[in-house]
């Protein structure tokens, strides 16, 4: 395994655990104790955790913004749950906006067995993705490449969504509060998604079960503006209140 390899699965174990312990990542890679620190010290000086004693801790940023890579690995599972609900709510013909988050690329990898699908999207990752689906046509936005999120975005990428119309815009999300709405790690990506909310008939959100009540730097919308709300698992408190707003949630 490269050593960038097992710095993005660390990552991921990180988001999700929230701490690790050199110890245990040691045993787990079958490596030296001080090669993890070199990686944890190295992540460290990316901003992207903490060292603490022994190990480490995820940091609280509300502005960061992990490596797709990373974020690809975290997850993953809740993903694919929520890609297969998904695609059951897509009909062929239709046009979708998919913006670049990690859970979309499993949407969209999962889509490619839909017959006569547009996909519009910001994502390099879902472009390169369907790019060898004869059934599907894809649609870039077009933008400014940014590189930790292989995203299209800036007044190019925006320009491009507002001249065109979707069936349904399914994003995803860095964090859902009930007083804040959906939340997104950076301004640029918040007004992708909330142009591609502006301009389709559905909006569906596509959020795993670690985003329910985390607060992230940039509102994109309020929580009414969405249709329908599709997860891996749904706190009950939430279930609740998408019942008594009457948003649809899988």
């Amino acid at each position: 395994m490269l050593a960038i390899e097992r710095r993005n699965q660390i990552l991921a174990t990180l988001e999700i655990e929230r701490r690790v312990l050199v110890s245990e990542l040691a045993k787990k890679y079958a490596i030296t104790e001080e090669t993890i620190r070199r990686d944890l010290e190295k992540l460290e000086n990316e901003g992207l955790l903490k060292k603490t004693y022994g190990g480490a801790v995820v940091v609280d940023n509300l502005s960061a913004e992990l490596p797709y890579k990373m974020r690809a690995e975290t997850n993953k599972t809740q993903k694919l749950a929520i890609a297969e609900k998904i695609y059951k709510l897509i009909s062929p013909k239709e046009n979708i906006m998919l913006d670049a988050s990690s859970t979309c690329v499993h949407i969209a990898r999962r889509l490619k067995n839909k017959d006569s699908l547009t996909i519009i999207t910001n994502s390099v990752e879902i472009l390169v993705e369907c790019s060898n689906a004869d059934n599907i046509s894809t649609v870039s936005t077009g933008g400014v490449l940014r590189g930790s999120s292989l995203s299209l975005a800036g007044s190019g990428a925006t320009f491009v969504l507002n001249q065109l119309t979707a069936d349904k815009a399914i994003i995803s999300c860095k964090g859902l509060d009930f007083e804040r709405g959906v939340m997104e790690s950076s301004l640029e990506e918040a007004d992708i998604k909330r142009t591609m909310a502006a301009n389709a008939k559905e909006l569906i959100l596509a959020v795993d079960s670690s985003k329910f009540n985390r607060l992230s730097f940039a509102k994109t919308l309020d929580l009414l503006q969405v249709n329908t709300v599709v997860s891996d698992n749904i706190p009950s408190e939430w279930a609740k209140f998408f019942d008594k707003a009457s948003i649809k949630h899988l």
